[in-house]
């Protein structure tokens, strides 16, 4: 990856109340609802379990077993933004750890996105600041080469600009890009409308072969059903 050692100052945004109620939806209700894309791998996972947040990014492209870029990145972050951490090739060293978070926390960011490692779990857990990461690792880091911030960067595997929007909980993480952003909070808030409907009719007993009209299909796809396996030599 390409890239010109820079800061970019101004960020677009997307409205507070739409990242705040897709963060209430849920990554995988918004990963649905925007067509099963822009999800992040499913190694990154919360360092403490419960964790769960969403926010404007804030991207950084760092180099492998260097923050120095992450502390860069701290002033250029809002109240309600979420840092999203990118290497220029794969790491797990503990990049991110107490200190930084209780920055981060300070100023307001509501969590964390990295793909590389992450230290300091317990202290972070206790202060409550939110992390998903590729590893943890007690490895130390340098600040000695530069990156970038708030640049395009590939996170986990997904497209991130910054300004977009991030979820996180246990399912994972999710990217969406702040111009979808009302459009996909329309999508999810009517597949959770859907999906109200369906707990209900589940809950009372109906099975999912009645209510997606399911045993037809099954049928002509070749299933049967018998008594035993014996039938099976009829």
């Amino acid at each position: 990856m390409t890239f010109q050692p820079v800061v970019v100052r101004k960020v677009e945004r997307a409205a507070k109340d739409i990242v705040e109620v897709l963060g209430k939806l849920g990554v995988s209700t918004v990963h649905e609802a925007m067509g099963r894309v822009g999800l992040a791998k499913n190694y990154m996972r919360p360092v403490w379990q419960g964790a769960e947040a969403s926010g404007s990014a804030i991207t950084v492209l760092a180099q492998p077993g260097d923050n120095w870029m992450i502390h860069v990145a701290a002033e250029q972050c809002q109240p309600g933004d979420m840092m999203v951490v990118a290497c220029a090739a794969d790491n797990e060293d503990g990049m991110f750890g107490e200190l930084l978070a209780t920055s981060l926390k300070a100023r307001g960011v509501t969590g964390l996105i990295i793909d590389a490692g992450c230290r300091d779990v317990k202290a972070i857990r206790e202060m409550g600041f939110p992390v998903w990461s590729r590893a943890i690792s007690a490895k130390g880091t340098v600040k000695a080469t530069l990156g970038a911030v708030n640049i395009p960067v590939v996170c986990a595997g997904a497209a991130v600009n910054p300004g977009d929007v991030v979820v996180a909980d246990e399912d994972g993480v999710v990217f969406v890009p702040r111009a979808d952003a009302a459009t996909v909070l329309k999508s999810a808030q009517t597949r959770l409308a859907n999906e109200d409907e369906k707990r209900e009719r589940l809950g009372k007993g109906e099975l999912g072969l009645d209510m997606y009209k399911m045993r037809e299909g099954l049928e002509k796809a070749g299933l049967r059903y018998i008594d035993s396996l014996d039938d099976l030599k009829k």
